[in-house]
C-alpha cells in the first residue's frame, strides 16, 4: 500500500492538494478561445461521471490529502444535478469553489450560500458589451454584470478572470484596474493559451510586461504596491493603493508557476490530466466502475507529472503547434 503523504507527491516534491473537477463539457457561452468554431463531440452522458461518482471520487482524493476542490466546466451551472453534487461534496468538509461565466448564479445562490461555497472565479473577458457578444457569441453581458453584483452583495468572494488577447481586449486592461477602486474583487489577467482548435499564437499574447507597462504608464509608481504571492500560486498579486480591491497576472506561458504546482484535473468523463497542458490522461472512472481501488492509478498518473508545462519546457516548444494543439479544448478540459 502507498502511504497517504506520498501518493500525491511527484517526483519533483509538489504535493498536490487541490483538485478541479470538470461537471460538463456543455456551455451556454461559446467563447473563441475555450471552443473551436466547428465546436466539440461532446462525450456521451452514460460516460461521464453522475453525482455519486463525483462525490466518491473526489473522497479518495481528499483522503489522501486534497483540502481544496474547485468544480468547473464548461459551465459547472448547467449541471441539472448540481445541487445534489454541492450538497455531496459538502460533507468533505474541504473548502469549495466554482469557476463559472455568471450567467446562472442568481438560480444558485442559495444553494451557494447553504453549503458554504463562497468563493466563485467569475470569467469576464471585457466590460463592453457589444465585445462580449463578439467573443462569446450570445448576448448576455447585462445578465452577468448584473449577477457579479449580486454575488458582491452576498458578500461572495470573487475572483474575475480575463484572458487578454491582443487586438481585443489589451486596451481594456485599466478599466478592470479601476473597477477595483471601488469593488472588493481581484482581477485576474490571464495570458492566452494553446488549445486545441482555438486558434493560438503567441503574438496575439498580453505578457506580464506588456500589463506592467500599460500600468506604469498610467499610474504612478509609488501607487503600485506588490501584495504577497499565496502559497503555491499561480497569479502574481498587485494593487493600486487605497483601491478596494487587487488583480493579478497569470503568466503560464512567459512566466510559468510550474514550481509551485498543487493541482491536479479531473475532466468531466472521468479522467485525470495532471498538467493543463498535458496531452497524456489517465482514467478513473472505467477502473472505478470495475470496482477496482484507484489509489495506485492516482499516484502512478501524479509520478509521472513534467516539470514544466508538460514537457514544453521553452518558448519554442510552446509556439510548435505538433505539441500544443496535441490536447483537448479548454472547454473539455476544464478551467
Amino acid at each position: 500500500m502507498i502511504p497517504n503523504n506520498t501518493i500525491l507527491t511527484d517526483d519533483f516534491g509538489r504535493k498536490h492538494n487541490y483538485l478541479r473537477i470538470s461537471l460538463i463539457e456543455k456551455c451556454n457561452l461559446r467563447c473563441t478561445y475555450c471552443m473551436p468554431a466547428e465546436g466539440i463531440a461532446l462525450t456521451p452522458k452514460k460516460e461521464l461521471m453522475t453525482a455519486d461518482e463525483v462525490f466518491a471520487i473526489a473522497q479518495t482524493f481528499v483522503n489522501k490529502g486534497v483540502d481544496k476542490i474547485r468544480l468547473t466546466g464548461g459551465e459547472p451551472l448547467l449541471r441539472k444535478d448540481f445541487p445534489e453534487i454541492i450538497e455531496k461534496l459538502a460533507q468533505l468538509e474541504t473548502e469549495i469553489s466554482i469557476t463559472t461565466n455568471g450567467i446562472l448564479i442568481d438560480r444558485h445562490i442559495e444553494v451557494l450560500k447553504q453549503f458554504k461555497v463562497r468563493k466563485i472565479n467569475l470569467s469576464l473577458d471585457t466590460l463592453v458589451a457589444a465585445k462580449f457578444n463578439t467573443i462569446t457569441l450570445r448576448n448576455q453581458f447585462e445578465k452577468v454584470i448584473d449577477n457579479l453584483h449580486l454575488l458582491l452583495n452576498n458578500d461572495f468572494k470573487v475572483k474575475v478572470n480575463v484572458v487578454l488577447i491582443k487586438g481585443f481586449n489589451e486596451n481594456e486592461i485599466i478599466d478592470f484596474i479601476n473597477l477595483t477602486e471601488f469593488l472588493p474583487i481581484s482581477i485576474r489577467f490571464i495570458e492566452f493559451m494553446p488549445f486545441a482548435g482555438n486558434q493560438w499564437d503567441r503574438s496575439k499574447m498580453v505578457s506580464q510586461t506588456e500589463i506592467l507597462n500599460q500600468l506604469s504608464a498610467h499610474f504612478s509608481e509609488s501607487n503600485l504596491e506588490k501584495l504577497q504571492d499565496e502559497k503555491n500560486f499561480t497569479a502574481r498579486e498587485f494593487k493600486i493603493k487605497n483601491y478596494l480591491g487587487s488583480f493579478g497576472i497569470i503568466s503560464s506561458i512567459t512566466n510559468p508557476f510550474c514550481d509551485g504546482c498543487n493541482r491536479i484535473r479531473l475532466t468531466a468523463n472521468g479522467k485525470i490530466k495532471n498538467c493543463l497542458f498535458s496531452n497524456s490522461e489517465t482514467d478513473l472512472l472505467t477502473p472505478y466502475r470495475n470496482g477496482e481501488a484507484i489509489e495506485s492509478i492516482i499516484a502512478s498518473a501524479i509520478k509521472n507529472k513534467k516539470k514544466v508545462r508538460a514537457g514544453m519546457t521553452t518558448l519554442e516548444d510552446v509556439d510548435n503547434p505538433v505539441l500544443n494543439q496535441d490536447n483537448r479544448s479548454m472547454i473539455a478540459i476544464g478551467g
